[in-house]
């Protein structure tokens, strides 16, 4: 299959981009960076240098592109999520999940794209039952900078889900670690520091409880595991 990967250069997309070659799809992957669109041509992906908030130049890039499948890997956070920037950080990546979203799902509706899968988080869910499951609610009613990323998370996924006639497909991930991803290890108190930041509390007991090895989850949209 053809797919388009939006946010080929990220954490998760430069090395979802070598799976899905490995697995004989062919694959075209987005960057705002022209040096970085050399890497992946080198890698064996087709690169498209694209921002994806100019939505007429998205649109023709996925129209040219005419892919089967669109795997949305999009983020805007600062390298390491250095504390310093993680409040305009916070804000850009709600921005992205959004608007980003949006473009990209309009791109999709307007070159005949059948299904879109699209990155969400695992951490959003409005406090209740522990585990939570796939059906519980989001935490709409949250306060603070957590409010801005419930908001994103919330936008990208009914935008996924309620495009007809796209078959959307969620796929919530839990906070990564690992090369290139801010955290270097599991410790869940080394994720609880970053829970207020990436839009938890402090003392989010389930945003620190959750952690996903980005080895695993780059490998999440190959597999179909997530929210359908």
């Amino acid at each position: 299959m053809k797919i388009f990967l939006a946010g080929a250069t990220g954490a998760i997309g430069r090395r979802l981009g070598p799976l899905l070659l490995d697995a004989r799809h062919y694959v075209i992957g987005t960057t705002r960076s022209t040096t970085k669109a050399d890497g992946l041509r080198a890698a064996g992906v087709e690169p498209v240098v694209v921002d994806v908030f100019d939505a007429q130049a998205l649109s023709a890039a996925v129209l040219e592109a005419h892919p089967d499948i669109i795997v949305h890997q999009l983020t805007d956070l600062p390298p390491g999520l250095d504390p310093s920037q993680m409040t305009e950080g916070t804000q850009r990546n709600a921005r992205m999940r959004s608007q980003g979203t949006q473009n990209l799902i309009s791109a999709a509706l307007g070159a005949g794209v059948r299904r879109v899968i699209a990155q969400s988080i695992a951490w959003m869910y409005a406090p209740g039952k522990e585990p939570h499951s796939e059906d519980d609610l989001l935490d709409i009613e949250a306060r603070g900078t957590r409010a801005i990323t419930v908001a994103g998370v919330a936008t990208l996924e009914r935008l996924t889900i309620s495009s007809p006639p796209i078959d959307g497909v969620v796929l919530r991930y839990g906070h990564l670690y690992g090369p290139g991803t801010g955290t270097n290890t599991a410790e869940i108190a080394g994720v609880a520091r970053r829970c207020g930041s990436l839009g938890g509390g402090a003392g989010d007991r389930e945003g620190a409880s959750r952690y996903l090895q980005y080895r695993r989850a780059e490998r999440i949209p190959l597999h179909g595991e997530g929210t359908a």
